[in-house]
Parts: C-alpha cells; sequence; structure tokens
C-alpha cells in the first residue's frame, strides 16, 4: 500500500504492524484523546432520524450556534465538510491571483488544494531549528523580491503545523494591510484557552480580504464526522456557496458542532488537561538519547530524530503497534524529523518506553 500523506491511515498502519486497526495506538492524526464529548454523542443519537431528510442547506441552527459562540453575526460564517472543502474553494480563489505565498514547512493539503487550480505557489521558510527555541514567533521573514503582495495571497496556520509554532497577532497583522488575500487557519487554535490564544477572528469584520479557517474535529474528536467552517465577509461565502456541492455538510455532523460548541465543561477540561500531559511528555522524550522534541503550543510535538523517522515507524509498528506521523510529506524536514499527538498519560508513556527499547535497539 501507498504511504499516506496524513495521519491517522489506521488500514495502511495496520497492515504493517499486522494487527487489527483497533490494535493501533494512533500517534499520528493530532486528535484529543479527550472526545468526542458524551453530550455530543447523547445529542447525535437523539436525533438520528434526521438521517431520513436532507440537511438544511443554509445550516442555520450551526451557523446561528457559531455566531454565538465568536460574536459574530451568522452571515460571516460557512459551515464546510472539513477544512479540506474549504481549503479547495480558497484554491479557486488564490488562483486567480499573481502568487500565493506559503508559510514552510506547509501542511501538504494546501498544496493540494493550489494546484487543484493551478495556482501559483510561492514558499516562504520561516522557521529554523536552532532559533527561537521558544513557543511564540515574533516576526516573520521578508518576502521575496518576486511577490508583489497587493495581487498575492498568504496562507498561515496557526499555530502553525507541523512546528507548533504559535504567532503572536502582531505578527501577522501588517500583512492585512499588504496583501489581497489572508487565510489563517486556526484548526489547532482552541487548544489554547483564552487567555493565550492569538486569533484573528475578531478583526474579520474590519478586515474584507481575512478569511479564518476552523476545525471541530480536531479538539473535539470528531474527524470522521468531516466538520469545519469558515469565518470571512459574506460577498466571499456567497460565491462559495455557487461554487461547492449541494449538502456538504451531513445533518448528523451539524447536530455534533452544535452540541460541541454547547459543552463549556469540555473546553475547560481540555485546556486543564494539556499543558500538563504536554509538558510530561516532552521532558519523557528530552530524555531518550537520539530524540529532540522541540516545544509546542498545541496538542502535538515535532522531534529531530538521529535515526531514520521511516525505520523508527516500521519498528514502533511491527513490535509495539504505535504509529507516529513522519515528515516525509513536509519536504524541509524529510526522514529525521516526526510529530505525534499528545494522547492521555497511560498512551503517552507506552510511547516513552516503546522508545527507549527503539532507541537502545539502534543504537547497539
Amino acid at each position: 500500500m501507498t504511504q499516506p500523506a496524513h495521519g491517522g491511515n489506521l488500514v495502511w498502519a495496520a497492515k504493517l504492524a499486522g494487527c487489527p486497526p483497533s490494535a493501533i495506538v494512533d500517534f499520528s492524526a493530532s486528535i484529543s484523546p479527550l472526545g468526542p464529548p458524551h453530550s455530543v454523542l447523547v445529542a447525535m443519537k437523539s436525533q438520528m432520524a434526521k438521517v431520513r431528510n436532507y440537511p438544511d442547506p443554509n445550516y442555520s441552527e450551526l451557523r446561528l450556534a457559531l455566531s454565538h459562540f465568536h460574536q459574530l453575526p451568522s452571515e460571516w460564517i460557512l459551515p464546510g465538510n472539513g477544512s479540506a472543502e474549504l481549503l479547495t474553494l480558497l484554491g479557486r480563489e488564490f488562483a486567480q491571483l499573481t502568487a500565493t505565498v506559503l508559510m514552510t514547512p506547509a501542511f501538504g493539503d494546501y498544496y493540494r488544494a493550489l494546484r487543484s487550480y493551478n495556482a501559483n505557489v510561492q514558499e516562504l521558510f520561516f522557521w529554523e531549528e536552532e532559533e527561537d527555541k521558544g513557543k511564540a514567533i515574533k516576526f516573520i521573514p521578508p518576502l521575496s523580491d518576486s511577490v508583489t503582495p497587493k495581487t498575492s495571497g498568504l496562507i498561515i496556520n496557526n499555530p502553525h503545523n507541523p512546528t507548533g509554532k504559535l504567532f503572536v497577532r502582531e505578527a501577522i497583522l501588517h500583512y492585512l494591510e499588504e496583501f489581497a488575500l489572508v487565510v489563517v487557519d486556526e484548526a489547532f487554535m482552541d487548544f489554547l484557552s483564552p487567555e493565550e490564544e492569538q486569533s484573528l477572528i475578531g478583526l474579520v469584520q474590519k478586515y474584507p480580504n481575512l478569511v479564518i479557517l476552523r476545525s471541530l474535529t480536531k479538539f473535539y474528536s470528531l474527524p470522521g464526522l468531516r466538520l469545519g467552517y469558515a469565518i470571512a465577509h459574506p460577498e466571499r461565502l456567497q460565491y462559495w456557496k455557487l461554487w461547492r456541492d449541494p449538502w456538504p455538510v451531513s445533518s448528523l455532523a451539524e447536530v455534533a458542532g452544535i452540541a460541541a460548541i454547547s459543552d463549556l465543561d469540555f473546553q475547560e477540561q481540555t485546556w486543564a488537561w494539556l499543558p500538563t500531559v504536554r509538558e510530561e511528555l516532552f521532558q519523557g522524550l528530552s530524555q531518550i538519547p537520539g530524540l529532540e522534541p522541540l516545544p509546542s503550543a498545541a496538542n502535538f510535538l515535532l522531534i529531530k530524530s538521529q535515526v531514520s523517522v521511516k525505520k523508527l515507524q516500521s519498528q514502533l509498528l511491527r513490535h509495539h503497534q504505535i504509529f507516529i506521523r513522519d515528515c516525509v510529506s513536509f519536504p524541509e524536514l524529510g526522514d529525521r524529523f516526526f510529530r505525534i499527538a499528545v494522547r492521555t498519560s497511560e498512551e503517552n508513556q507506552l510511547l516513552l518506553d516503546a522508545f527507549n527499547q527503539v532507541m537502545i535497539r539502534n543504537a547497539g
């Protein structure tokens, strides 16, 4: 089987491990281990009858719930079949510009969406591993002279995937004055508490060239439902509605989304859980010779390895049924970096024990 470009492909991992997919401990997909929230499962079960009818094409209830959640008019919000569908719609917009600047290493689905419409991609490598060991990025390198911002677009994800770095708002603000279109993918922003987050949602009404992407699948552990949303000027979202397939979001996904954002206890539980468990995992990895974890503001860690990651990935699967995310799809990182999700303390300890064994075996 072809090696997956994304994490979470348990069918591929299970074939390599020689076990059922259910036996795999999946660190490759950055999904919270705390969910799905019980409230979401109860809501979906109680609304199963909705599968007999087509969804509301306007997703009025979900958009209203999200408008209250973000304190924005509902016409500024568009639910989508995961962020992937919304990225595809954006690819069509970016193709109309002279160039699209990607902050690299960049999430592979950005390339897919841009290439779908033959957009002109200009890469800007912003991260140097030996510099800026802290979590927050307060600057972005200068653009290439070949890029004219007034006729170009910019894509940033914040916190950044795969490094876990967090851009402070001020690092992005001046680009809103310069670029024709700025997309900030905040798929992992909700893992930060309100005191720490650096979202630009509050500025969308001020900048018609700003688009925010959000995911409901990672924080609430709902990747199988495929649910995300865009926040942008209503005129832009109206164009998107004309381009997309009908009923992209299922009725049950809409029910799940409304229940998820209403579960304030689950949100507080996640904000209280993540920093401590992430730090424990970081410290545990730091003590293993040959591994160098990098600080992260998200629910995942990027780790530099002295051993081939393809080799580590194979050994962890075959001997421990543990699946890590290689970074081969990020050309700047290659075979010496891998990414892992932060999971429960018990699962994290399984990973640390497995790494201790595997790294000793490779050192011998």
